[in-house]
């Protein structure tokens, strides 16, 4: 079976990603009480980099930009 997200990054980058997912999910909570729409794009963000941690895959490598990580 093929898969739509293949795995392009290892645990390292995994993990970073996870951290940066949690920070931004702080973030989004401190910020939903002064701006509601700060907060959403926040939790977007972290939500869309804890995807990325779980799967294993990096959108930007996914089009081809080089990352560091």
């Amino acid at each position: 079976m093929n898969s739509s997200f293949p795995r392009n990054i290892n645990n390292k980058g995994r993990l970073l990603r996870g951290i940066g997912a949690l920070a931004l999910g702080v973030g989004a909570a401190f910020c939903f009480p002064c701006c509601v729409w700060v907060g959403v794009a926040l939790l977007a963000g972290g939500l869309f980099l804890a995807f990325e941690a779980l799967r294993g895959w990096c959108a930007l490598r996914a089009c081809g930009i080089p990352t560091k990580l």
